[in-house]
């Protein structure tokens, strides 16, 4: 297994990761989450 074969490898399992997160984002189940720590910051104490 030479550099260039373990570069692809790593190329593909972090294509992955990003995919993963992207659709980790924008699934519905999460997005009264993120609405909710997104007024955080105008809520008054």
């Amino acid at each position: 297994m030479d550099v260039n074969t373990l570069r692809s490898a790593a190329t593909v399992v972090l294509f992955i990761a990003f995919i993963g997160i992207v659709v980790w984002a924008w699934s519905k189940r999460n997005a009264a989450d993120f609405e909710k720590a997104a007024n955080l910051p105008f809520e008054q104490d």
